[in-house]
């Protein structure tokens, strides 16, 4: 379950455009997205508003590239604009304490969003996954002929409620969408998350594992949480040489 923090210490809007077009350049560089695939940040100079890059490869992503979009979809700027931005405007409205987003379609999660073996912690440095990520049906909502794309607002909401108060929720056939309090932390569990989807397939070729019990899960968790810079720092730096 995740925990409800305070938020972190402000950015300037400036220096959170430099960070988040980081982030994009990060989750490249550990596959967590390709050509597809986004990381956004709330505004801290409006907070019903979040800063997004414009529709463009995640690789390609510079500063000026980002954009300020209101929780209705609507961008600040007249370029065009991912289509899949509702499914961020529509958790910040809900979870006044997440503060990034990022949204992947790994390889290594699909499976664990159409089989009927639930992902769970493994590993402890995914702890903040919990004893069972929940999965988004977005036959629940429009049936079976959608483009499996979260498209409006209605959407949106419907995968916010999904997601509820967990760190990560699975999107049936498409990928995942992650949730943290700063920068730093939704890249960590976007990468965490990943690597335990491969470790937990691995370990059930070899006839079961053990997942993390609720309480390991959150002290691991918490432990991890106070080590973010550590792993950002070093992967800013691979990023940037």
């Amino acid at each position: 379950m995740e925990s409800r923090k305070s938020a972190p210490a402000a950015h300037s809007t400036d220096e959170l455009r430099d960070e988040l077009a980081l982030a994009n350049r990060i989750l490249v560089d550990h596959g967590i997205l390709d050509a597809f695939g986004h990381v956004s940040a709330r505004n801290p100079d409006d907070p019903e508003t979040f800063l997004l890059s414009r529709n463009l490869a995640p690789g390609l992503v510079t500063a000026e590239d980002i954009q300020v979009i209101s929780f209705d979809g609507t961008a600040h700027d007249d370029r065009p604009s991912y289509l899949e931005r509702f499914l961020h405007a529509e958790i910040y409205r809900r979870r006044e304490d997440v503060h990034a987003i990022a949204h992947s379609h790994s390889a290594s999660i699909v499976p664990f969003s159409v089989s009927e073996t639930p992902l769970r912690a493994v590993w402890h440095m995914a702890g903040f996954l919990g004893t069972a990520v929940p999965v988004f049906e977005i036959r629940d909502s429009v049936g079976s002929g959608s483009d499996l794309l979260v498209r409006d607002s209605d959407l949106g909401r419907d995968l916010a409620s999904a997601l509820g108060d967990q760190a990560v929720v699975l999107m049936r056939g498409h990928g995942f969408a992650v949730v943290g309090d700063s920068l730093p932390q939704v890249v960590a569990r976007a990468v965490y998350s990943d690597l335990n989807a491969r470790a937990q397939a691995a370990a059930m070729q070899l006839g079961g594992f053990t997942p993390l019990t609720e309480k390991e899960g959150i002290a691991a968790a918490e432990s991890n949480n106070g080590q973010l810079r550590r792993a950002w720092e070093v992967w800013k730096q691979r990023s940037t040489t």
